[in-house]
């Protein structure tokens, strides 16, 4: 049966006065409201306001306009229902076989600096949503439309046969319930923020509500065989300049990656595998920084992930090009650099176009058997008034800077982490061990293979030595100065280990594990 009467009711009007003139094109009457009715007049169409259709006029501000029996009742009857039929014939109620409804902008309200309660409530629509799920709810024979997208595919079908396929709008009503859950989670989340409605545990929410959209599908996930898609806002943050579609090891890496190289406000190249840190460096000219991450390790870097938090330009683009890299992220590239690396047809370059405040969620989930875990991110300003220095020697000048630097790097490393640097680089990354006197002896390995010396070198510890054993090797290297948060039942035999070395240590407070 060909579509006899349509409603249309929308914020956004793009695509809107193409899709009504092919309603209108098949006879269909045009039911409207608002700024919808008067935009399609003006190009031209004959519209009949709704509430003329119901016989009762809109009221307070237009909070109450399509909430009306004849209104719902045309959506919800089920065709070929000889009891339905009959009420609908009882009651005056006429069929409506599409709708075209999209929502208040919420969101879009609610981001806008200054945005008040006041403000934000009155842009939670109610008969949108009601009209939606009263279509979608009956979409075996009316077809509701919630997506500017998706105009043109049901103009296609309407032209063809004056009415959309099963198939069709199964998928539209599918959408429907997915928009609608998304943005009463959006009205939810934000009025739980602003009444502070959250549980006594530590306030984490007490439900816990998703609302993400796909940006695209995978090729794979970790694996070949393991089927995956990417969602969210990560195309605001990132824009891809060049090379291959970015995997899901590569969107992790990345992810890794950006997060270290923009905790620092110093020019800074980070180089990343499987999301650990190879290597680290800082330095105004960046080629020079590049020489000081790369150095740590010259092997691990092969297939890695490169991070840059300034612009990349050319003396840097050469180095890297040395090398066989996945992925470089930076803020910018310059123009000749660009193009020097775009000869790598495979090498992925990726733009950071947010700043780094932006797009930096508070919290982190993760699956577990059963369920989701979530957790404030490991974000925290560092707070140097609460480290203590516990050994009788205090750290050096140049030993604090070398300190600083390295318990920086080192909640960015998996755990059992143990980082060993100077003042404005890494030296030797020891990560993910199940013991931290072995993570120290991979550290000092991978130091030893890349030719560089410890002596005088700082270790940052993510999580206290249990025993003395680990810091004796790092002091038998080189090292001279440690940090780490304390708390062992030990710290005591660590402390007088580290003052029978001559060495400094401070304990900080806070662990930093990363699994």
């Amino acid at each position: 049966m060909k579509i006899q009467r349509a409603l249309i009711s929308v914020s956004d009007k793009t695509g809107i006065v193409e899709l009504a003139k092919t309603i209108a094109s098949l006879g269909a009457e045009i039911l409207s409201t608002g700024g919808t009715a008067k935009t399609l007049r003006e190009n031209g169409l004959t519209v009949k306001d709704v509430s003329d259709f119901t016989g009762f006029p809109e009221m307070m501000n237009g909070r109450v306009k399509t909430l009306h029996p004849k209104v719902h009742g045309g959506l919800l009857f089920l065709r070929g229902n000889p009891d339905h039929e009959k009420q609908a014939r009882e009651h005056g109620i006429q069929p409506i076989d599409l709708v075209v409804v999209n929502l208040y902008p919420f969101e879009n309200t609610v981001a806008k600096t200054g945005c008040t309660i006041g403000e934000a409530i009155e842009q939670i629509d109610i008969g949108g949503p009601s009209m939606l799920r009263s279509a979608a709810k009956n979409h075996a024979s009316v077809t509701v439309i919630v997506d500017p997208s998706d105009y043109l595919r049901v103009q296609a079908e309407l032209q063809r046969t004056g009415n959309t396929t099963l198939e069709t709008r199964r998928q539209l009503a599918v959408k429907v319930f997915q928009t609608t859950s998304r943005y009463d989670g959006a009205i939810g989340g934000y009025l739980a923020r602003q009444y502070a409605a959250a549980s006594s545990n530590g306030g984490m929410p007490v439900e816990l509500t998703l609302r993400l959209s796909k940006v695209q599908d995978l090729r794979y996930g970790e694996n070949p065989h393991q089927k995956a898609a990417l969602y969210g806002e990560f195309k605001q943050l990132f824009t891809q300049l060049h090379g291959k579609e970015l995997s899901y090891n590569n969107i992790l890496d990345l992810t890794a990656a950006v997060d270290l190289a923009w905790d620092f406000e110093e020019p800074t190249v980070a180089i990343l595998k499987h999301n650990n840190p190879c290597g680290l460096g800082q330095d105004a000219n960046l080629a020079a920084a590049w020489d000081k991450a790369f150095a740590t390790d010259q092997q691990a870097p092969y297939g890695g992930i490169i991070a840059v938090n300034r612009e990349l330009t050319l003396p840097l683009a050469e180095k890297i090009s040395e090398i066989f890299s996945e992925v470089i992220v930076a803020p910018s590239f310059t123009t000749i650099a660009l193009d020097l690396l775009r000869k790598k047809k495979n090498l992925r370059l990726i733009q950071r176009k947010a700043p780094p405040a932006s797009g930096v969620n508070p919290v982190e989930i993760r699956h577990c058997a059963g369920g989701v875990l979530m957790q404030e991110r490991d974000i925290q300003p560092t707070q140097e008034s609460q480290w203590k220095v516990v050994t009788h020697r205090k750290p050096t000048e140049a030993e604090w800077r070398a300190l600083r630097f390295g318990w920086r790097v080192v909640k960015h490393v998996k755990s059992n982490a143990i980082v060993f640097c100077g003042a404005d680089r890494t030296l030797g990354i020891g990560a993910g061990q199940m013991s931290r006197v072995d993570s120290v002896k991979i550290a000092i390995w991978k130091s030893g293979e890349a030719k560089l010396s410890l002596a005088r070198s700082a270790v940052a510890s993510d999580a206290f030595f249990p025993f003395a054993d680990g810091l004796a090797h790092a002091a038998q290297a080189g090292a001279t100065a440690f940090i780490q948060p304390g708390g062992s039942v030990r710290d005591e035999d660590v402390i007088a280990a580290a003052n029978d070395l001559n060495a400094a240590m401070v304990f900080t407070g806070r662990r930093h594990f990363r699994h």
